[in-house]
């Protein structure tokens, strides 16, 4: 079917789809995190506010999870910098 399309439309048809995955990805982390969080916080009933320890944990855990997507990225994208240094200096030699 994308052969009916020239290489523009092709090209923004790629990008559509990628940049659709990206939020698809994004919104099942969301889903892991808000399940997994409210699985290990909340303990009692629901009502309309959480407990002090159920906010607290809630808290900490958005946190924790916050803070190892930054670090996890942080180190991809160290890695990828390395690779190109990497590449890049193979080049120049």
């Amino acid at each position: 079917m994308t052969e009916k399309f020239d290489e523009a439309t092709q090209k923004e048809l790629t990008q559509f789809l990628l940049e659709e995955q990206k939020k698809e990805r994004l919104q099942a982390s969301v889903h892991s995190l808000t399940s997994a969080c409210w699985d290990k916080c909340v303990t009692g009933s629901v009502s309309s506010r959480f407990a002090r320890s159920e906010e607290s944990c809630l808290v900490n855990c958005v946190g924790r999870f916050l803070d190892t997507s930054l670090h996890i990225v942080n180190r991809i994208e160290s890695q990828r910098r390395a690779v190109a240094e990497s590449s890049s200096n193979g080049l120049n030699a």
